[in-house]
Parts: C-alpha cells; sequence; structure tokens
C-alpha cells in the first residue's frame, strides 16, 4: 500500500491562494494576449474565488446553533 504524503503548511489557504493569484496575474502580465495568458488570468480568478469561498465558510455567520 502506498504511504500517505503529508505536508506540513506554513501559510494558511489564504495566504497560499493569494501568493499564487499574484503570481499567475504577474506572469499573465508579461505575455502577450493569448491562451496561455487566458488560463493563466483565469487561474488567478479562480484563486480569488476560492479566497472568497473560505473567508465566507470561516465567518461567524456560519457556526452550527449550540
Amino acid at each position: 500500500m502506498l504511504k500517505r504524503r503529508r505536508i506540513k503548511h506554513t501559510k494558511t489557504l489564504a495566504e497560499r491562494l493569494a501568493d499564487e493569484a499574484a503570481r499567475c496575474r504577474e506572469e499573465a502580465r508579461a505575455l502577450s494576449p493569448g491562451r496561455r495568458r487566458e488560463m493563466l488570468l483565469r487561474r488567478a480568478r479562480q484563486d480569488e474565488t476560492a479566497m472568497q469561498i473560505d473567508a465566507w465558510l470561516q465567518s461567524p455567520g456560519l457556526r452550527a446553533p449550540t
């Protein structure tokens, strides 16, 4: 059986998503219009949406009743 790889993250999910979105936007800025540039911009938007969803899920308004 395969062993599961364990990774200890030093940054939060939101920080990792923000870094990835910024990296994608920076790389897209250097490219001319085309498919690769559009894919990078799409990935940046997906990362930003994931950050918003994560923040929404972490908000205190979504706690289960006690």
